[in-house]
């Protein structure tokens, strides 16, 4: 119980202020500054201040909206973007819960964050809401699959579902550096990122030109506040996993006490690489997210799969 205090703790603090590390490294590729007067000259403080402002607004709820389901739905959707955490091990024995099934758990548990969106969808009673929702669990349907698939070569590269396991099984070579399979499947997971985590250019959901401000129109104050912790924490486990996966974790140089801090670097080089590509592209349309799922990134992740299997399989075979 205290393990899993202490890492609720250091999570809901790192995506408090990983917030302000996307403010900031969005300003230094538009050669802006950024936060800077609240916690000058760094604007360190930018995170807590934002926290009150959202704790001290008025808490609207529409007239129409259905209040059970309305109420409901940031917590659904926090719940599981914070449940992922409990199967991520920072270093040897240092986690709430390695479980031999980890990977499993946390794919399983993430997508449980569609319910919560779509009920903040439904229960706003706003055709904008609604819309936004449905166009969620659409892409989000469409890229689950090719996100499992991605997330399963180190799996099969490593034969465990246990994550401690999968980076013991990169002491030597890191997965990325699998010739092909690895960059492919890196490239793979990190596409299917974007699009779960709705970011450019798969922000459909939340296109100020179309959809107002998406599924979380009519939220404001401390729930508006519980949706965007959500989305962050979830952003920022799937950045973890990634870390997990392919880039060795804790593993790196020095001492072993290091680790945990290699991992949250290698994390972090994940979640800013997916904020490069949110401020460098465009929104593209419904039908070419779509066609992009289905028609490319789909067969493509089915196939790389389908290759780990098999220079599995081969090297078993060559070394019995």
């Amino acid at each position: 119980m205290l393990v899993a205090s202490l890492v609720l703790g250091a999570v809901l603090g790192l995506v408090a202020y990983v917030t302000l590390l996307e403010r900031k490294f969005a300003a230094r590729m538009q050669s802006r500054i950024g936060p800077y007067y609240v916690g000058r000259p760094g604007g360190w403080l930018q995170p807590i201040a934002d926290g009150l402002k959202l704790m001290l607004k008025e808490d609207i709820v529409p007239t129409l909206a259905d209040r059970g389901v309305y109420n409901l739905a940031p917590v659904v959707f926090l719940v599981p973007c914070l449940l992922i955490f409990a199967t991520i091990p920072f270093a040897p024995g240092l986690g709430v819960a390695d479980l031999n099934i980890g990977v499993l758990f946390f794919l399983a548990v993430s997508s449980l964050e569609i319910v919560g969106l779509f009920m903040g969808g439904w229960g706003s009673n706003n055709k904008y809401a609604l819309i936004s929702a449905m166009r969620a669990v659409n892409q989000i349907i469409s890229y689950d699959l090719p996100f499992v698939f991605a997330a399963l070569v180190p799996v099969l590269l490593a034969g465990s579902l246990q994550l401690s396991a999968i980076v013991a099984a990169q002491q030597g070579l890191w997965f990325i550096a699998w010739p092909g399979l690895g960059q492919l499947a890196f490239v793979a997971f990190i596409v299917a990122t974007l699009a779960a985590e709705n970011r450019v250019p798969f922000d459909i959901l939340e296109a100020e030109s179309e959809l107002v401000a998406g599924f979380r129109v009519e939220y404001s104050g401390m729930k508006f506040a519980l949706i965007q912790l959500g989305e962050y924490a979830h952003m920022l486990g799937t950045s973890f996993l990634g870390a997990l996966l392919f880039l060795g974790g804790w593993l790196g140089p020095g001492p072993a006490w290091l680790g945990p801090l290699w991992f949250l670097g290698k994390a972090l080089g994940i979640f800013l690489l997916v904020t490069w590509v949110r401020w460098s592209f465009v929104r593209i349309r419904v039908d070419q997210i779509l066609a992009i799922s289905w028609k490319l990134l789909l067969p493509a992740s089915v196939l790389l799969l389908l290759a780990t299997g098999l220079v599995v399989a081969l090297r078993g075979a060559g070394g019995a």
